[in-house]
């Protein structure tokens, strides 16, 4: 098998401005220069797509989105299209954040809508999953991955191992400053692509890359990245700030 190379992602949420987006990636893009040895991906608010878009070109950087919506177009107003996302720049869009899930009601049945209509139109999902803190105390971790996996990827249309990631985000570690011990975060990695084998098959799940999420930083994400099923990150905050997110994109430099 070919190894799965590494991704490392950066969510803005709703932060930034166009112009600040702008500066911010430029600043990340001069940081960065030309380092192939990851994927780096950034995802900024909607407003700012355009503008990253273009700070982008020359880099290797790129361009992701935080949502979707499922349908190619119409009466939906407030919401984007996967058309609408490819047509400005993007190559990767976030789907099922936790705080999708918790403040804006979504579900897995959603998300395996989301999933479908981003890899129909090119675009690559990163599918988000993960406990709460409720969850895991209650031992149901495992329970709730299984759901998430098999509702969230169920049906989808063929394709290839690197047209889309699944992002393991405990949510009781996002902006908690927790995170996730690396064998807390392995277990969980290994569980995950036992589930995904069972939706997708065994090629797909070997290829298929997983990454943590969950309040990495420049000083743990060497130990959780040196484990065998964590394929890269998706960063929060840390990615808000160039220096900081080049930091964690060079972690094996």
């Amino acid at each position: 098998m070919v190894p799965r190379k590494p991704l490392i992602a950066g969510n803005w949420k709703m932060f930034k401005t166009g112009p600040e987006a702008e500066a911010t990636a430029r600043g990340l893009a001069d940081l960065v220069g030309q380092n192939t040895s990851v994927d780096i991906m950034i995802a900024p608010p909607f407003t700012a797509l355009s503008q990253v878009a273009s700070a982008l070109e020359a880099s290797p950087i790129s361009l992701g989105a935080q949502n979707l919506y499922w349908e190619t177009e119409g009466a939906y107003t407030g919401e984007i299209s996967p058309g609408m996302l490819k047509a400005a720049g993007c190559t990767y869009a976030i789907i099922g954040h936790s705080e999708r899930r918790q403040y804006f009601g979504e579900s897995d049945e959603g998300v395996n809508r989301k999933t479908k209509a981003a890899l129909q139109m090119g675009l690559k999902p990163v599918v988000c999953i993960g406990e709460t803190e409720s969850e895991r105390e209650a031992d149901k971790t495992f329970s709730v991955l299984d759901k998430q996996v098999r509702l969230g990827l169920e049906g989808l249309p063929l394709c290839a191992p690197e047209d889309i990631v699944v992002a393991y985000e405990p949510v009781w570690a996002i902006g908690t400053g927790k995170t996730a011990s690396k064998d807390q975060a392995q277990e969980a990695h290994a569980f995950i692509r036992e589930q995904v084998e069972k939706a997708l098959g065994t090629e797909l799940a070997a290829g298929i890359r997983i990454l943590y999420g969950g309040s990495v930083k420049p000083d743990n994400v060497s130990e959780l990245m040196a484990m065998p099923d964590i394929d890269g990150a998706l960063v929060g905050g840390a990615s808000l700030k160039p220096e900081i997110f080049a930091e964690i994109i060079n972690f094996g430099a």
